[in-house]
This record gives structure tokens, sequence and C-alpha cells, in this order.
């Protein structure tokens, strides 16, 4: 019966991913912040109008991410500055000027554009009040007020054209900034949590909440111009996409970047549509707006929901039930394979996530990895508390029935130990529901895509359009399991709802 389950969970899977796979085409990234999301879904119109399907991976993280997931080819471009390029990521190279850095690349198999006609460099910034009563309008002012409470970007605390360059090259006090998400620092400063926050200079709050940008006096940061990073055998694949994608260059001034910013951040529009637009005006290319409606969008990151959790279960039922019965059968080995499992199961999911990039690239596939390795505890350790908790009377009956080992296991064993197997399966279920909203960091999508969206713009709906679905998901799950051991499991031996072992 649990081998039947698998089968339809797998079964189950496969409908979804037929319902959302497509041809990937050439695939765009882009950063877990509006302007990057918007670039890039304004790259993924250009390169659809050279005739091209284009998938845009939204929201992929930070820096590193993109850059490993370009490098491995997980992706074939994403948007990205030249600072960043220089001070961070090839940091250690010592670049000089913009034709090493394009040697650099080089080597590595990859190119970027021209500038796309902006630049969108790092900044602190402070409330206009607060920067009055204290007399700060440079950052060489902020080493006079160690009582200044930082609060900074996760990302900008570790870069190394972040704060450990510029307290150093600036004297700020030593005590520890508060590590803050980019888009909830605007609401951390204006409620008066923190005084000082990093800033991208196109960021649509610094005028919106009435933020001041001190003064760099000390020149501390470089340029960042605004570049499409681009692989360079997806040139050779896809020669008049990129060619079309790079009439960018040059496209997007300052002011035309903080209005776009400006109409996703503040006016709550979406990126899709605010792309379609640029594209319309500034190219005379008129382009199908992807933006989709509330009841697409809710199936769709339900159907990408269910393909990761019904994969993941599968696995780990398929995995987790055999290494039980092997368990249960030699004691002494089941503690070491308890402890293995338990000690995966204490690995943050994020961090999980991220070890299995480098494996398994972007996508569904190390969410799914993820998902398995943290379904595997629950349902490994009911199996082996079913099969230990049967009454040594039953074992020795179907002994002294003549059954093999085998027959034992099939015929009394597992039916005996079904009620805390399926306790373990449920509670699998519901704890991958939950985690898989994680998996949008990774580009997996569900309904982490919209919880995501809805933190970076401050949208309470957009965040809602992703947890109710989720929590729903979860109760039905719930609900579907009880029925099913109802209609799987002898009226004896079933558990009481919302039991387990």
């Amino acid at each position: 019966m649990i081998t039947r389950i698998a089968f339809l969970l797998l079964a189950l899977c496969l409908a979804c991913g037929s319902a959302v796979a497509a041809e990937a085409g050439l695939v765009i990234g882009s950063k877990k912040f509006t302007e990057s999301v918007i670039i890039g879904d304004i790259a993924a119109d250009l390169g659809r109008a050279a005739g091209t399907n284009v998938t845009h991976r939204q929201e992929l993280g930070g820096t590193r991410l993109l850059w490993d997931a370009l490098r491995s080819g997980a992706i074939d471009l994403y948007p990205e500055y030249t600072g960043t390029l220089i001070h961070e990521i090839l940091a250690g190279e010592r670049i000089p000027d913009a034709e090493a850095l394009n040697a650099a690349l080089a080597r590595r198999g990859l190119r970027m554009s021209r500038s796309l006609g902006f630049s969108d460099t790092y900044a602190l910034g402070m409330t206009i009040e607060n920067a009055r009563r204290l007399g700060i309008a440079s950052l060489s002012d902020l080493s006079r007020h160690p009582e200044i409470r930082f609060g900074l970007s996760n990302e900008f605390l570790n870069r190394a054209d972040g704060w450990p360059g510029l307290r150093a090259a600036y004297g700020l006090p030593l005590r520890s900034p508060t590590g803050l998400d980019h888009d909830l620092a605007y609401r951390a400063l204006t409620s008066g949590a923190v005084d000082v926050i990093d800033l991208y200079t196109t960021d649509a709050e610094i005028a919106a909440d009435h933020l001041v940008t001190l003064v760099d006096d000390r020149h501390y940061f470089p340029g960042y111009d605004a570049v499409i990073l681009y692989r360079i055998d997806a040139v050779r694949r896809y020669p008049a996409v990129l060619a079309s994608i790079l009439r960018l260059e040059g496209a997007i001034d300052t002011s035309t970047m903080i209005t776009m910013n400006a109409q996703a951040r503040l006016e709550h529009r979406d990126e899709a549509s605010i792309a379609t637009d640029f594209v319309r005006d500034r190219f005379a290319i008129v382009t199908e707006d992807h933006s989709q409606g509330l009841a697409s969008r809710v199936v769709q990151r339900t159907l990408e929901h269910l393909s990761l959790t019904l994969v993941s279960l599968a696995a780990a039922i398929a995995v987790a039930i055999p290494l039980g019965v092997f368990a249960a059968r030699y004691p002494r080995i089941a503690r070491g394979i308890m402890t293995v499992s338990g000690v995966i199961q204490t690995i943050p999911s994020l961090a999980l996530l991220v070890f299995m990039i480098p494996l398994l690239g972007i996508g569904a596939q190390p969410a799914i990895a993820a998902l398995f390795l943290y379904s595997v505890l629950p349902i490994l350790r009911n199996t082996t508390s079913g099969l230990n908790g049967i009454a040594p009377g039953l074992r020795a009956s179907a002994i002294a029935l003549g059954l093999t080992p085998w027959r034992r296991l099939r015929r009394v064993e597992l039916p005996l130990a079904l009620p805390a197997i399926f306790a373990g399966i449920k509670t699998a279920a519901v704890i991958n529901i939950g985690t898989a909203t994680l998996g949008a960091l990774v580009g997996a999508g569900g309904y982490g895509q919209p919880i995501l969206a809805g933190i970076r713009l401050d949208d309470f709906g957009l965040i809602l359009e992703g947890a109710v679905p989720a929590a729903a998901l979860a109760l039905l799950t719930e609900a579907a399991f009880d029925l099913a051991e109802r209609l799987v499991a002898p009226r004896g031996l079933r558990l009481e709802t919302g039991s387990g072992i």
C-alpha cells in the first residue's frame, strides 16, 4: 500500500510538472531587489521580440548566487554592476580598468555589455530631520557620533566593497551594525529603529521618505554602472536574442530607472507591466503583457508548489520506509542512521538550499533535494517506532504460522505499523509545504514567490497571496492523509487525528 502511495504521488507530480513545464530557451536571472527584476523583465521582453522563448527567473538571491548560476550555465545572463564585479566578485584580481575587467570575464567565458545608461551606487542615508539634528552631512561626520545605530543590508555587511572597508576608511564605530533585509531597512529607518542604512542611489524611497544621502567625501564607493553580464556561448546559441537585448546599452537614464523603481515600490505596479511599457515607449516594440491575474497566478504557484512537495515526499517515502525497516531489524545500526538524519534536520533550510546550488544549479532541483532530506527523518522515525512497537506475541504468532520474514513484514508487521507510518508521512508533507516557500530563493517558484515579492515591495496583499494558499494546502493535505488512513488502516489500528509517534 505504501508503494502505491509513493507511485500516486509521483504521478500527481508528473501531472503538475507537465502543466507548468515549457521550453526554457534563453534563461535570464535577476537579484532579489526591484531594479534587477525590472531590468530582467525588460531584457526578457526584448529577447521575446526576437522570436525566441525566454525565461526570467526572478529574485534568485544575492550577487554570489547569480554569479555562480551564470558560471555554471544555469542562467545565460543577468543585470550586474561594474563596481560589484571589480570590488566584490573579482576583488582578488585588482582590476584597474574596464579593459582588464573584460579580459577577466572573457577568461571565464563571460562578457558584459556597455553601460545601460545609469549608475546605481552604494550610499549611506538618514532621515533629513535626524541628519539636521545631529549635524551630519557626510560620511566623515558619522565618526563623531558613536551612538549612531546602523542598520545595514546583510549583503553589504559582508561585501569587500561594503561595511568592513567603509568602516576602516572613515574610522566608524566598531559596534556591530544590525543586519536587515534591504527592503525592510527603510521601514526601520523611518520608524526610528535605526539611524543610518545603506542605500542604492536609484531607490525611489530616498525622495519618498525624505532621506538625505550622506556625501562620500573620501570617495570610498566606486562607480556602479549597470550592465548586462552574459555567457559568450549564449551569443552563439541565440545571436538575434542577444542583439535585441543589447539594445539596452545606453537606453535607461538615472531618472527613468528611479521612476520605474517608484512605480513598482510605491505604486505597487507589476514589474512585468512596467517593463512592457518601457519597451513600447523606448523601442516602439509592442510585446504581450506577461503580468497575470490573481487566479492564474495562484493556479501556477499551486502547481509549482505541488510539484516540489510531491516529488520530494515520494522520494522520501521510497527511501525512508526501507531504511526504517532496516533500522528496526538492526538496533545497533539504527542509532547511527537516526543521528545522521537528525543532524540533517538541524541544518537551517536556507543554508541547505544554498549548499545544493553548486551540485544541482538553480530551479526546482535544489529545492526538491533539500525538501527530500527534511522529509526523511519523520517517516524514518515513525516507521522504526511503529515496527518496534508491535507486540511480541503478534510476531510470535506470525512465526508460528510459518511465514517467511518477507511475508511477515508485508502481511503482518507493515500493516500493524501503518498508522504510525502514515503519521510520519503526514508530518513530512505538512513540513514540506511550509519549507517549500523558501524554494523561491533559488528559482523554484511556488507560494514563496509572491511572499518574497510582497516583502520586497512592502505589499501585504502579495504576502497573503502566497501565505494563505500555503496554509490552506497544509490543512487540505492533513485532511487528505486522515481520510486515506481511514480508508486503508483497519479500524482498530487507526491513530486519533493529530497523534503521531
